[in-house]
């Protein structure tokens, strides 16, 4: 049975590093016996520094997929879904491999990415790293707790790991979207407690969510806590964390899945609304500067890629 990479469903760390690379022509073979062996490093630093609780995930590119394992493919795999709606955008940014390193000691973040870097050499180009970091008691830069909808406990690998019954060569992996929102804090801070709380359809302090005949159509919860046909929730597990220096604060948001459809079927309901037009609020006060479509493989996956 294939088993998950363990960073996809590991509960929230303290502090996150998050690397993304474009391929260099003709390091496809080298690329594959590297990633091979990132797997053992993180076992090797999670053991070093035992009390930092050490956690990585390695995926690949949708774009970059085919080149890079011609012998088959994720069934659900498609490149990062862009979307504009008058001046609301998704873009979709390059990116072949995405490496996420999350601890609890930003020291530990630092060693484990530079020997990541270290390992790939100039076999790519490292085009983005963001250091990021937990805020308070879990909450957004904007002062509200993040990701208070996430799965729990064992659900956590129903919403976000394939099975054997979905697509059975690539059991055990995910589909991973990230994207790096910036925000602007001046203009949100010139807005009232309560007039921000009716932005995300909850309270600020006590992060209690507003009663559904109670949230404006165009809250963020109402955007994003879906349901489909049947009545079921629509669900996609949560890794983001806020990142920020004094010049540029926002969000590095990264969603895993079973199914690219979840992330997709939430970012549409933002930026394009209801049949009514109604759409995120909050996106007048934070932007999606990349998009990135990924696949995290099994932990037994990225063993083959040394064959």
């Amino acid at each position: 049975m294939a088993r998950e990479q363990f960073g996809i469903c590991a509960e929230p760390n303290l502090h996150g590093t998050y690397l993304i690379f474009n391929a260099m022509d003709d390091k496809n073979a080298f690329i594959r016996q590297a990633l091979s062996r990132i797997p053992t490093m993180f076992e090797h630093y999670a053991d070093q520094f035992s009390e930092a609780n050490l956690n990585g995930v390695v995926a690949i590119g949708a774009n970059f997929w085919d080149e890079f394992c011609p012998d088959g493919r994720p069934k659900l795999l498609a490149p990062f879904p862009m979307m504009q709606s008058d001046d609301r955008i998704a873009p979709a940014t390059s990116g072949d491999l995405y490496i996420e390193v999350r601890s609890d000691r930003a020291d530990v973040n630092h060693i484990v990415s530079s020997k990541v870097v270290e390992l790939l050499g100039d076999s790519v180009e490292l085009i983005e790293q963001t250091r990021a970091f937990r805020y308070l008691d879990g909450r957004d830069l904007t002062g509200f707790v993040d990701g208070t909808e996430n799965p729990q406990g064992r659900h956590r690998r129903e919403v976000a790991l394939v099975k054997e019954a979905d697509d059975a060569d690539f059991s055990g992996g995910s589909y991973l979207h990230i994207q790096r929102y910036r925000h602007n804090l001046k203009l949100w801070s010139m807005l009232k407690e309560k007039a921000q709380e009716d932005i995300f359809g909850r309270t600020k302090l006590e992060n209690v969510e507003y009663a559904s005949q109670d949230k404006p159509l165009t809250a963020h919860t109402k955007r994003t806590a879906l349901k489909d046909d049947d009545g079921n929730s629509i669900e996609i597990l949560r890794q983001s964390m806020p990142y920020g220096d004094m010049k540029m604060q926002g969000l590095f948001f990264v969603s895993y899945g079973r199914s690219p459809e979840p992330f997709t079927i939430m970012l549409k309901s933002m930026i394009q609304g209801d049949s009514e037009g109604h759409f995120d609020h909050m996106l007048k006060y934070t932007e999606a500067q990349t998009g990135v479509a990924f696949f995290a493989p099994s932990l037994n996956f990225l063993a083959s890629l040394a064959d």
